[in-house]
C-alpha cells in the first residue's frame, strides 16, 4: 500500500472517529446538565475576587477546593469551627455552585460556633451570620436549589424556632424587633409593602426585599393559604422559604429530588403546628419580654396541610396522620378552654369521623370516640394537664382556665370564679416545681399575675374582648375604674394593658 493511500486511509479513519466522539460528546453533555455536574454560565454581580478567581484559575479551582474541602473535614473533625469557618468561606468563593459547602458553612455557623459563646448577642451574631450566608449569598449564586431552601427554613424552624438552645427566646425576641421596623406595629398590611403609598411604606418595602430578600406579593400568597401567620415569628419564615423552595423546584423539575420536596412540606406543616401552639405574639412590657399564645385561627390550614402531606408522600402517610390526630386532639382542647365551644364541637365531630376507632387519651384504649363526649375528652385531658411538661400546653390551659373564670364572675357565678383561678393557680405551680434550675430560664413559665393580667386584659379590651355590658359588670365587681358609657364610644384602653397582636 501506498503511503498515499495509506494517509487518506487515516484521515477518513480519524474522520469517523471525530464523528462518533461529536455524538459521545453531546451525549454526555446532556447527562452532565442532568447531574449538574458542570455549570457554565457567568456569575452575575459577583464581587470582584470571585470574579477573579473563577475566571483566572480556570479547571485549577476544583482542584484546590477539593484540597481545601479535605482540610476543612478534618477540621470539624478537630471541633476546629472557626478555623473550618476561614477555609469554607474561601471554597465557596472558589466553587459558588458547590451546594453543600454553604450548606456545611451555615450550619457550622449557626449550630456550632454560636454555642461556643455565653453571651446571647454573640450567639445571635453568627446564627444570624449563618442565615445571610445562605439567603444572600447561597440562593443568589444557586436561586433554584432546593436544599438552600430546605436548609434556610429549618434554621428558622428549628434553631429559632424551638426551645432546645439556651437564647432561644432571645433570638425570638431580637428578630420580632428587625420585623417590627419592616412591617410596622400589630397585624402588617402586606398590601401597602405590595404597592407603597408613603415614604414610610416604601422604605420599609425596600428594606423587606432587598434586605431580607422576601417578596411581599408572595408573602401574602403564603398568609393566604397557609395563615393568618405572625410574621414577627420564625414559624411563618420558616413557612415562606419552604413554600418558596417549592415554587422554585418546579422551574426545574428534573433537577428536583422527591426526597427534598417531601422535606419541604414536612417543615411547612411542622411549622403550622408550632404557628397553632404559640403563633400569637404578645410583649409584656412588665416582664420586659415577648410572651406567645396558641393561634387558634390557623387551625383549618393546619388540618389541610398534614392530610395534603400524607397524600403527597404515601410511603410516611401513616406518621403524618397520626401526628395529624394528634394536632386535633390538642386543637379540640385548646379550642374549649378558649370557650370556642362551636368551634371545639365541629373539629371533635370531625376528629370522630375521620379517625373512629382510634382512642382519644394516651393510656385509655377503651376512649375511643363512641364512648367519650366532647365535655368528658375535655374534661380528662385537662386531669391530665395537671401532670404535664409541654410548656405550650400548660399556658393554653391557664389562660383557658382563666378566662372561664372572668366570664363565671360575669355570670355571677363566684364559686366557679374562684375555682377556676384556682385550678389555673395549682396548674402553674406544679409545672414550675418540676423544672430545674438550669430549665427554668429556657421553658419556664411567666409569673401567674403576669398570666393572669394578660387575660384580665384580654377580655377587657374594647376592640376584641368580651361584649361591653359584660366588661362593664367586670370592671365593676373587680373595682376597676368604668369605661366609656356606650359602646359606640368605647375607646379607652384598660387599666393596665399589654400590646398584644
Amino acid at each position: 500500500m501506498s503511503a498515499r493511500v495509506r494517509k487518506v486511509l487515516l484521515v477518513l479513519l480519524a474522520a469517523v472517529f471525530f464523528v462518533g466522539v461529536s455524538f459521545i460528546e453531546q451525549s454526555l453533555n446532556r447527562d452532565r446538565d442532568r447531574l449538574d455536574l458542570t455549570r457554565v454560565e457567568h456569575l452575575e454581580n459577583a464581587p470582584p475576587v470571585l470574579a477573579f478567581t473563577t475566571v483566572a484559575l480556570g479547571g485549577f479551582r476544583g482542584l484546590i477546593s477539593n484540597a481545601l474541602w479535605m482540610r476543612a473535614s478534618d477540621l470539624q473533625d478537630e471541633d476546629k469551627f472557626f478555623e473550618m469557618a476561614q477555609l469554607a468561606d474561601w471554597i465557596t468563593k472558589l466553587e459558588p455552585h458547590f451546594v453543600h459547602v454553604w450548606l456545611v458553612q451555615s450550619w457550622n455557623m449557626a449550630y456550632n460556633i454560636s454555642v461556643k459563646f455565653k453571651d446571647f448577642p454573640d450567639r445571635w451574631r453568627w446564627v444570624k451570620a449563618g442565615i445571610e450566608l445562605l439567603r444572600d449569598d447561597g440562593l443568589r449564586y444557586n436561586p433554584n436549589e432546593t436544599l438552600i431552601y430546605r436548609e434556610l427554613a429549618w434554621f428558622f424552624q428549628h434553631k429559632m424556632g424551638e426551645n432546645l438552645d439556651d437564647a432561644n427566646v432571645y433570638y425570638k425576641s431580637e428578630w420580632a424587633k428587625e420585623m417590627a421596623q419592616v412591617l410596622g406595629p400589630g397585624k402588617p398590611n402586606l398590601d401597602e409593602l405590595i404597592n407603597p403609598r408613603t415614604a414610610d411604606q416604601t422604605n420599609r418595602a425596600k428594606l423587606l426585599i432587598e434586605k431580607y430578600k422576601m417578596d411581599p406579593k408572595f408573602m401574602k400568597e403564603v398568609d393566604e393559604e397557609y395563615g393568618p401567620l405572625e410574621w414577627r415569628l420564625p414559624e411563618a419564615h420558616a413557612i415562606y422559604w419552604g413554600a418558596l423552595g417549592l415554587e422554585r423546584a418546579k422551574e426545574n423539575p428534573s433537577k428536583v429530588s422527591q426526597d427534598d420536596l417531601i422535606t419541604l412540606r414536612r417543615i411547612i406543616y411542622q411549622s403550622m403546628q408550632l404557628s397553632f401552639h404559640r403563633g400569637r405574639l404578645v410583649r409584656n412590657p412588665f416582664a420586659g419580654r415577648f410572651e406567645f399564645g396558641p393561634n387558634l385561627d390557623i387551625i383549618p390550614k393546619v388540618s389541610a396541610a398534614y392530610e395534603q402531606s400524607a397524600k403527597d408522600d404515601p410511603k410516611n402517610a401513616d406518621h403524618i396522620l397520626k401526628a395529624h390526630r394528634n394536632f386535633l386532639r390538642t386543637a379540640i382542647y385548646f379550642l374549649y378552654e378558649f370557650n370556642r365551644i362551636p368551634d371545639a364541637a365541629y373539629w371533635y365531630k370531625y376528629l370522630c369521623e375521620k379517625y373512629p376507632d382510634k382512642p382519644l387519651l394516651d393510656g385509655r384504649g377503651n376512649s375511643i370516640p363512641r364512648n367519650l363526649t366532647l365535655i368528658e375528652y375535655v374534661l380528662s385531658q385537662i386531669g391530665m394537664d395537671i401532670n404535664e411538661t409541654s410548656h405550650d400546653k400548660v399556658t393554653a390551659a391557664i389562660e383557658g382556665m382563666l378566662r372561664n373564670a372572668y366570664e363565671s364572675l360575669v355570670l355571677g357565678e363566684r364559686d366557679h370564679y374562684e375555682g377556676y383561678k384556682a385550678m389555673a393557680r395549682r396548674v402553674w405551680d406544679i409545672y414550675q416545681s418540676k423544672m430545674t434550675k438550669e430549665s427554668l430560664p429556657r421553658v419556664g413559665l411567666s409569673p401567674f399575675e403576669d398570666i393572669d393580667r394578660e387575660m384580665l386584659n384580654r377580655f377587657l379590651d374594647p376592640q376584641e374582648g368580651a361584649p361591653w355590658e359584660a366588661r362593664a359588670i367586670l370592671r365593676t365587681k373587680l373595682g376597676l375604674p368604668p369605661e366609656a358609657a356606650a359602646p359606640a364610644a368605647s375607646t379607652n384602653a384598660p387599666a393596665v394593658k399589654l400590646s398584644s397582636k
